[in-house]
């Protein structure tokens, strides 16, 4: 019997794919998951009318870490709704075939949704939100008392994300992906993260954070928190983002 690993990647090699849903000419999946229209939501500034500092991108490359100590400075609004459209903006939709983002996804599946663990937003109340990208706001998910706790618990007692200021969750809907691409989806959606982690990074050094991308969570109690199934839709991703002072702070501190 092969390793689990080997055994993913041969069962998603093109000789062993079934007939896409596409193919067979089935309806195509919501380019975004329903969510209640009563809220309450958190309006966030437009794409359009934000000023972020300049930084030159080969400095942001260069100066790119994971970071995992942060002040205990506030985002702004305007900061952190820099942050999700760089994640996962909307620069075009297609309905309902795909979408085009400020980052890549096969076929423009875009098989993600955006969670969000606020600490420390100016503006908004700390809590667990989730980004609707195709209207750039934040829906209120969870506003209790010991969200943070839970959150950071679930990413195996990271301390970190409960000192951060935000934390993404990044959760994919994997059949967004599978209806055009059956099995291939599944290695498709990892590349998509590795996409969108790569852009917080640099997006934050644009505003003076830091990032750190986290892989080790437990899945399981991911869903429950967050009120997924754990199979059709998963955690794939995390990343805890904080203020560090100035753009390429942590560059500059290490030169």
């Amino acid at each position: 019997m092969l390793p689990t690993g080997r055994t993913f990647m041969e069962m998603t090699r093109y000789d062993h794919l079934s007939p896409s849903d596409q193919s067979r000419r089935l309806p195509a999946p919501p380019l975004e998951k329903p969510y209640s229209r009563e809220g309450p939501f958190v309006l966030l500034p437009r794409p359009e009318t934000l000023t972020v500092s300049h930084l030159d991108l080969r400095t942001a490359i260069e100066c790119r870490r994971s970071v995992r100590n942060y002040l205990r400075d506030f985002l702004t609004l305007d900061e952190l709704s820099y942050l999700l459209w760089c994640t996962q903006g909307i620069v075009q939709v297609v309905d309902p075939y795909y979408t085009l983002r400020t980052v890549p996804s096969a076929g423009g599946r875009h098989s993600f949704e955006t969670y969000l663990l606020v600490n420390r937003v100016e503006g908004v109340n700390p809590g667990l939100y989730r980004y609707l990208s195709f209207s750039h706001r934040l829906l209120e998910v969870e506003t209790g008392p010991g969200i943070g706790d839970r959150v950071m618990a679930a990413c195996l007692g990271q301390a970190f994300v409960r000192t951060s200021a935000v934390t993404f969750l990044w959760t994919c809907i994997v059949y967004r992906m599978a209806w055009r691409y059956a099995e291939r989806a599944w290695r498709l959606v990892h590349l998509d993260a590795g996409h969108v982690g790569q852009n917080l990074y640099l997006a934050a050094e644009q505003t003076g954070c830091g990032t750190c991308a986290i892989g080790a969570f437990d899945d399981q109690q991911m869903a429950d928190l967050l009120g997924i199934d754990g199979v059709d839709e998963f955690v794939i991703y995390c990343a805890s983002v904080g203020k560090m002072g100035k753009p390429g702070a942590v560059c500059l501190k290490e030169r």
